[in-house]
């Protein structure tokens, strides 16, 4: 790649001036400059087409060499093929401007003016807008120094990588200052490189056709870099097939796509208008949104009709409907290499739509590799991400197997920063990781798992709580209608009188001294069921039976309390003698109850003694056979739980957790070391002190 490319990113940069000067905000950068760019690059790629169409036929009548010109498919400008006149000829002469720019914009073929944007009405898709946009430039009286500027810049000397490369510079920048860009990481060259080193590592150079497709395009760059870059390699023919949902980079990649040899780039959004589902590709290559909320669309997946969504992630991140959009699309014996940030390794627990797509996923055993990358290796985010590889057709050996590579340490740092881009891999960096992966052995950063290692019970249980004794209040048991013996869930009390002390808050002293109460404050409430909804109901229910101190009289005389230290209900008799009954817990509770024939309306007061329940679960490893897996879980139980316990419902999870695979514990200091080390802080101290003291 000539290096020359790069030294236009400082001359594109220049129009900014023109529009801080003119009080645009830098947010909007993007949307006035893309346009330009795009311009610039469909008249260079004319441009030099019509000379390579020239030195192929040689002189011929220009309406013949018009024909078939137009006939390559290419796009066409008159003001360029037939005037031989570029936007620079244009800017010779200011006074002719307008009239010329209007002209030159209005001879693009009708796709070209499409995609540029070329006097759409409002209510058609502008994608570029060029000319709305260079209306707003032509009020702010820039319009001409912007255009010359731009026409400075001649890129007929390039190729389209190299085009590419300097249009991503450029949006690079660009997602530095504009918010709209959250959640897009474009591709930087080394990491198209590694995966394309990866893809050419697991295909044939042969003459089969190779498919490639990326649902989330963006301008291109991987998806025709990936294809450069495969092409350079090998002789294979290949396709391209791309969308995106953004106006101006899918027009971007449309223009690019019609200066290659087979590329097919549609607009619209990948989750609700698959654009290519009769299709199965044989690559796939993605950098998917990270972290962007799908609630806008969510009407549209939750009716989705292809399949394609097995679960549902949360609604906050919709990167994991990306992965399943890319297995549905790629073939049966395809390869895809799709870049994630963390989340989709490990968020959501299990039975969550996060960890059920990933179970899905490993379920059918379309992991081969997962690759994390160094931070700051993209150019608007320093977090970790990862490369999934995934491939339908795993040779016999890797079946049910999958590899980490923890490439975090594999970098060179970059002699100047690319907004929060500070590394980049090197060949070697990127030969050491196909190596691995080819190789398929652990080493000092990769490792290889079944794939149930990555799989986890997620055992819910009932536990039973009990007291210093080891006790639980019993409850009786009850005979139901076909006689079967069932536990009962409480026992009532006959509760007379409750006083209880909350010595931590003001007036925290509560009394009930009847349970039927029929008299509340008229001056205050309008009614006794009013008085019960806006005051009693929550004095009852904020009555804790562990306080400093609560009794509860029942109308035989006993006495209930609850021992903090021991953990158990306490009762006494009449007598004062003391029985403890375990641990348990006492619940009162309130009602209003309607007049009835016989009885007036009244509030009643109960209360009950019941268990101490509590619902947890426990994290348990996992065997795909099923025998095993439940001696598993009941050895777990039975070496960590030792309260009473009920099964309740064990859901299977699944999550990746690099920490924890490759995590290196620090290794401590010697004894001896420390010691020296505190032997000279006490002496330089009591040097220290010395001079101070003269």
């Amino acid at each position: 790649m000539s290096i020359n490319i790069l030294k236009y990113e400082s001359d594109i940069w220049k129009t900014a001036n023109l529009l801080i000067a003119s009080g645009i905000k830098q947010s909007d950068f993007p949307k006035f400059m893309m346009p330009f760019f795009a311009l610039l690059m469909v008249e260079s790629r004319l441009v030099r087409e019509a000379k390579r169409l020239k030195e192929e036929i040689g002189d011929i009548d220009i309406e013949d060499f018009i024909e078939m010109f137009q006939l390559e498919g290419l796009g066409y400008n008159d003001f360029v093929i037939r005037k031989n006149k570029t936007l620079k000829d244009i800017c010779k002469n200011d006074k002719a401007f307008d009239v010329d720019f209007h002209a030159y914009l209005k001879a693009f073929d009708p796709e070209t003016k499409y995609l540029l944007g070329v006097d759409k009405g409002t209510e058609e898709e502008k994608f570029l807008d060029i000319s709305g946009i260079s209306g707003q430039l032509k009020k702010k009286r820039i319009l001409f120094e912007t255009v010359q500027t731009w026409s400075e810049i001649d890129l007929t000397p390039f190729n389209n990588s190299e085009i590419t490369t300097l249009e991503e510079h450029i949006k690079r920048k660009w997602a530095d200052i504009s918010a709209e860009t959250a959640g897009e990481q474009y591709t930087p060259d080394d990491i198209i490189w590694l995966i394309t080193d990866i893809i050419l590592s697991k295909i044939e150079d042969n003459d089969s056709f190779l498919t490639i497709y990326d649902p989330t395009c963006g301008g291109g760059n991987l998806l025709f870099g990936v294809e450069d870059k495969i092409k350079e390699k090998y002789k294979r023919p290949t396709k391209t097939f791309g969308e995106d949902w953004s106006d101006s980079l899918f027009a971007l990649a449309k223009i690019e796509s019609r200066f290659r040899n087979d590329s097919d780039i549609r607009y619209g959004n990948t989750l609700t208008n698959i654009s290519f589902i009769e299709k199965r590709f044989d690559i796939i290559v993605a950098n998917p949104p990270h972290g962007i909320p799908w609630d806008g669309y969510k009407k549209d997946i939750y009716n989705d009709t292809t399949e394609r969504f097995v679960a549902l992630p949360a609604i906050s991140d919709g990167q994991l409907l990306f992965a399943q959009h890319n297995l549905f699309q790629l073939s049966d014996t395809g390869l895809g290499v799709v870049v994630h940030n963390g989340s989709a390794l490990f968020s959501g627990d299990a039975k969550s739509g996060e960890s059920n797509i990933r179970k899905y996923i490993f379920d059918n055993d379309w992991v081969e590799a997962i690759i994390q990358m160094p931070t700051d290796e993209f150019f608007n985010t320093g977090i970790y991400t990862y490369l999934w590889i995934f491939n339908k057709n795993k040779v016999a050996e890797r079946k049910d197997k999958v590899m980490l590579i923890n490439a975090a340490d594999l970098f060179v740092p970059l002699k100047k920063s690319k907004g929060k881009k500070r590394k980049e891999m090197s060949v070697e960096n990127r030969l050491d990781i196909v190596k691995a992966l080819t190789e398929f052995k652990p080493n000092e950063f990769s490792k290889v798992f079944d794939k149930w290692y990555f799989y986890y019970n997620k055992q819910s249980i009932i536990l039973t709580n009990v007291d210093d004794f080891g006790n639980a209040i019993e409850m009786p048991n009850k005979v139901s209608k076909d006689g079967e013996v069932k536990e009962e869930k409480s026992i009532k009390i006959d509760v007379k009188t409750i006083a209880v002390l909350d010595s931590f808050k003001e007036n925290g002293m509560k009394a009930i001294n009847t349970t039927e109460i029929t008299e509340f404050d008229k001056t205050a409430y309008s009614s006794l069921s009013d008085y019960f909804e806006n005051h009693y109901k929550a004095l009852v229910n904020s009555i804790e039976y562990k306080d400093d101190a609560f009794i509860l009289f029942d109308n035989q005389g006993n006495s209930f309390t609850y021992d903090n230290n021991k953990e158990s209900i306490v009762v006494k008799d009449k007598k004062q003698k003391e029985s403890f009954l375990g641990n348990g817990k006492i619940v009162i509770k309130s009602s209003y109850k309607k007049a009835t024939k016989t009885k007036a309306e009244h509030i009643l007061v109960t209360a009950e003694l019941t268990k101490d329940l509590q619902k947890d679960y426990e994290v348990i490893p996992y065997s795909p056979i099923e025998e095993t897996n439940q001696k598993y879980i009941a050895d777990f139980m039975a070496k960590y739980v030792t309260k009473p316990f009920e099964y309740l419902e064990n859901s299977i999870g699944v999550e990746i957790n690099f920490n924890k695979v490759f995590y290196k514990p620090e290794v401590l200091r010697n004894i001896i070391e420390i010691s020296a080390d505190l032997m000279e802080l006490e002496n330089d101290l009591a040097n220290l002190e010395k001079e101070l003291a003269i």
